[in-house]
């Protein structure tokens, strides 16, 4: 099975990194959850709804819809506030990679644990820029929400490709694919990890440096 690969950058302030992470990550798993199963019989099964809201961001002109989970919300949040510590306390000028992916697993023998095979992986690129002042700050308000619109685009756009998916379960084998601990919502099977580094390169934050360069000379 070949693992689709999709990499996002960004270019943010560090107080604008939790809102756009939880903007783009929720906006994956919001088209990679189902509702609960409800199985009648093997083989036979309904789905339940998926329910929605709207969250508004602070630091970024951005209004996102996830997934009405108070529950996936709590995990993404935790995972989101553990990259951020980290990308804070490395001292790598602002610069590391989240990444969420989305696996299967496959049944081994006893006594060999269970294989996870991984069919997409999202990498989002951060890179943290430090503003001079309040004007710039407004600026790049604007402009990161621009980015986000344009990169959810791009995500809807690679999600509805006509592309592998894995074949829903039978209900034994249900916990193979999806994730079944939440109670009112069922993702794919997913982790998220992230990596600090300082070797992502700064075109992304001399695009943002040139953005805000160029409204302020308008």
């Amino acid at each position: 099975m070949n693992c689709r690969s999709e990499v996002l950058e960004v270019s943010l302030e560090g107080r604008q990194v939790d809102e756009a992470l939880l903007g783009l990550l929720h906006t994956i798993l919001l088209h990679r959850s189902t509702g609960k199963f409800h199985y009648k019989k093997e083989g036979t099964y309904s789905i339940g709804t998926v329910g929605t809201q709207d969250t508004d961001c602070d630091f970024i002109d951005f209004t996102f819809v996830r997934v009405s989970s108070d529950e996936l919300d709590r995990v993404i949040r935790k995972a989101v506030a553990e990259f951020k510590d980290a990308l804070g306390n490395s001292g790598s000028d602002g610069m590391g990679q989240i990444s969420l992916e989305f696996y299967q697993k496959k049944k081994s023998r006893w006594p060999f644990s269970d294989e996870c095979i991984p069919w997409e992986v999202w990498t989002i690129k951060v890179n943290v820029v430090n503003l001079a002042n309040e004007q710039e700050r407004q600026i790049c308000r604007e402009k990161v929400g621009e980015k986000l619109g344009e990169k959810v685009i791009n995500i809807v756009e690679v999600i509805n490709r006509h592309e592998y998916l894995p074949k829903m379960p039978t209900q034994s084998e249900v916990d193979n694919v999806f994730d079944t601990s939440l109670k009112d919502v069922q993702p794919y099977l997913y982790k998220i990890t992230y990596q600090i580094t300082d070797s992502l390169g700064t075109s992304v934050s001399t695009t943002m440096r040139r953005l805000i360069k160029d409204t302020l000379a308008l």
